[in-house]
C-alpha cells in the first residue's frame, strides 16, 4: 500500500471517529448553552476549563505526540516489537509519575494559576473564586488525557486508529449526561459540568485497556529511565512544549484579554472557538495523526523525497478541506447558532455575537491547518528548536494584535488577532521548513489553488443563497431552520466535489475513492 494510500486510508478512520465525537460535541455545547447561557458561570466555567485543556496539548495531543511517535516508530521499525513495548513501557512509567506530580502542583497552586489567567474577573464579586473552585476540580483530567495520549501514539503507529478518536464522545456524553441530571444537585449549578469533565476523563483512558489487551500489549512499570530512547524522547518533547501546543496558549492569551471585556464575552470566544474547532477535529488533527508516522518513517529511513511528497499531500488535502470550510463557517455561523443555540437563556445578541467571533476566526482555520502538518515534521528531523522560536514570536504577535484590537472591536477584535497571528506562525515555518530542508515543490501545491477559489466560490455563491430565504433572527421555526441549513451545506458541499472532480484535482479523486472503498465495504 502506498503512503499517500495509508495516509487517506488513515484520516479516514480517524475522521470517521472524530467526527462523530465533534457531532456529539456540538450536542454538548447546546445543552450548556440551553442550561447555563453565556455569562457569569459559563465565563467561570470555560475559563476553569483553559488550564487543564492547555496541559492537554502540552503533555498530550502536542509534544507528547510529536516526540513520542517518531521515535517509537523509529525503535518499531528498525529495533522490533518487543523493543519497541519495552520503550513504550518506560514512557508509560515516566509519565504516569510525572503527571501525578503536575496534577498535585496544578491542584495546590490553583488559586495562583486562575487569578493569572482571569484576572479581569476580580473586578465581579464571586467570578475569581468560582472560577478556582472549578479549575480545582477539573484538573486531574490532565492526569487520564496524558496517559491516553500514550496509549494513542502506540495504538497509531500499529495501525489502530478508531477508538482512540472516538474515545473523545464518552466524554462529551459525561458532561452532556451531568449537566442535564445533575446541575439541581450543587447550589452553583455549573459544577455540574466540572463533574462530568473529571468523569468524561476517566472512562476516555479505561476504554482504551480492552484495544490493548487484544493487540497483546500490556503496560507493566518499567524504570529503566536511562533508555537511550526516552531520552530521545525527552530532548524533542521539553523544548518542544510551547511549538506544538502555539494555538492553545493563544488561546490563553484571548482568554485573559476577554477576562477585561463584558461579561459574556470569553463564553462568546468560547462557543465561536468550538465551531471553529468542528471541522479542525475532523480533519485536521486526524490527517496530522496520519501523516506523522509515514513522515517519521520516512525521515528515520533517509527518504527525503518521499518525506516532502508526504507533506505535499497532507498540504494540498489540507488545502481542499479548509478552504471551504472557512467559507461555510462565515456563511452558516449565525444560522448555526439561531438554530442549535438560541433559547431562553441564549438570545438572539448572544447569536450575533458568537457569529461574529466565529467569522473572525474562520479564515484562520487554512494556516492552523497546515501549521498542524508542519510542525510535527520538524519534529521527524529531530528539530525542536525553530518550532520554539517561532511560537515564542506568534505569542507576542498575538497579545500585541490583541491589545490593539480589543479596544475598538471588544471581542471580535481578540478573535481576529488569534487569526492574524495564526498567520504570521504558518508563513513563519514554511519559511524556516524551506531553509531547513531545501526546496520544498510547495508550487505543486499552489497549482491547485486555483480550481479550489473557483470552486470555494460557487459553492459560496449557492450557500448563500439558499441561507438568505431564513428567518433567522426569530425563535422557533426549527423544521425550516433545518431544511434551510442542511440544504445549503449539503448542496454547497456536492457542488464544491462535482466541480473539483471535473477539474481532475487528483487528491479529491483519491478522497472520492476511499469513500466509495467504505461504502461497498472494502476499505479497512
Amino acid at each position: 500500500m502506498s503512503e499517500k494510500r495509508k495516509i487517506s486510508r488513515a484520516t479516514g478512520i480517524l475522521g470517521i471517529a472524530t467526527g462523530l465525537s465533534r457531532i456529539v460535541g456540538l450536542v454538548r455545547d447546546m445543552v450548556i448553552a440551553a442550561l447555563f447561557g453565556a455569562g457569569f458561570g459559563t465565563d467561570a466555567f470555560f475559563m476553569a476549563f483553559t488550564i487543564p485543556n492547555l496541559l492537554r496539548r502540552f503533555f498530550a495531543e502536542g509534544s507528547l505526540t510529536a516526540a513520542f511517535v517518531p521515535t517509537f516508530s523509529d525503535v518499531y521499525h528498525r529495533e522490533g516489537r518487543e523493543e519497541a513495548l519495552r520503550l513504550a513501557r518506560i514512557c508509560w512509567t515516566l509519565l504516569f509519575l510525572v503527571m501525578t506530580a503536575v496534577t498535585i502542583a496544578g491542584v495546590l497552586g490553583s488559586p495562583l494559576i486562575v487569578r493569572v489567567i482571569g484576572f479581569g474577573f476580580g473586578e465581579v464579586e464571586g467570578k475569581l473564586g468560582l472560577t478556582n473552585f472549578l479549575n480545582r476540580l477539573m484538573f486531574p483530567y490532565v492526569f487520564f488525557v496524558s496517559l491516553l495520549a500514550l496509549i494513542t501514539g502506540i495504538l497509531n503507529v500499529f495501525g489502530h486508529y478508531f477508538m482512540p478518536a472516538f474515545s473523545t464522545v464518552f466524554l462529551n456524553l459525561a458532561i452532556i449526561l451531568c449537566g442535564i441530571f445533575l446541575s439541581s444537585s450543587f447550589d452553583v449549578p455549573v459544577t455540574a459540568l466540572a463533574v462530568g469533565v473529571l468523569l468524561g476523563g476517566a472512562i476516555q483512558l479505561l476504554v482504551q485497556f480492552p484495544v490493548l489487551k487484544k493487540q497483546g500489549i500490556h503496560l507493566l512499570p518499567s524504570f529503566n529511565f536511562r533508555h537511550p530512547a526516552v531520552i530521545r524522547v525527552a530532548r524533542l518533547m521539553l523544548p518542544g512544549i510551547a511549538g506544538v501546543a502555539i494555538y492553545q496558549i493563544n488561546v490563553v492569551v484571548t482568554r485573559l484579554l476577554a477576562s477585561f471585556l463584558y461579561q459574556g464575552s470569553v463564553s462568546y470566544l468560547y462557543y465561536a472557538q468550538r465551531l471553529f474547532e468542528f471541522p479542525q477535529g475532523i480533519f485536521i488533527v486526524s490527517l496530522a495523526q496520519a501523516v506523522l508516522p509515514s513522515m517519521s518513517r520516512q525521515a528515520a529511513m533517509g527518504e527525503e523525497e518521499q518525506f516532502k511528497e508526504s507533506l505535499r499531500f497532507g498540504l494540498t488535502l489540507i488545502l481542499i478541506v479548509t478552504l471551504p470550510a472557512a467559507a461555510g463557517l462565515i456563511l452558516c455561523s449565525v444560522p448555526v447558532y439561531s438554530l442549535f443555540f438560541m433559547s431562553a437563556a441564549f438570545t438572539w445578541e448572544d447569536v450575533q455575537q458568537t457569529a461574529h467571533a466565529l467569522a473572525a476566526y474562520a479564515p484562520g482555520l487554512m494556516f492552523v491547518g497546515f501549521s498542524r502538518i508542519i510542525v510535527p515534521s520538524f519534529y521527524a528531523r529531530g528539530d525542536t528548536r525553530t518550532p520554539v522560536w517561532i511560537s515564542f514570536w506568534t505569542l507576542l504577535v498575538n497579545a500585541l494584535l490583541g491589545l490593539i484590537l480589543m479596544g475598538p472591536f471588544g471581542h471580535i477584535g481578540l478573535a481576529w488577532a488569534l487569526t492574524l497571528a495564526s498567520v504570521f506562525n504558518c508563513l513563519a515555518l514554511i519559511w524556516a521548513l524551506h531553509r531547513r530542508t531545501g526546496r520544498l515543490g510547495l508550487e505543486m501545491v499552489w497549482n491547485s489553488l486555483w480550481k479550489l477559489i473557483l470552486a470555494t466560490g460557487l459553492m459560496s455563491l449557492l450557500v448563500w443563497r439558499v441561507l438568505s430565504y431564513g428567518n433567522w433572527q426569530d425563535p422557533g421555526g426549527g423544521w425550516q431552520k433545518s431544511g434551510l441549513l442542511f440544504a445549503g451545506l449539503f448542496g454547497g458541499m456536492g457542488l464544491y466535489g462535482s466541480i473539483l472532480l471535473l477539474l481532475k484535482v487528483p487528491e479529491a479523486a483519491e478522497a472520492v475513492s476511499f469513500l466509495r472503498r467504505k461504502i461497498t465495504g472494502r476499505a479497512l
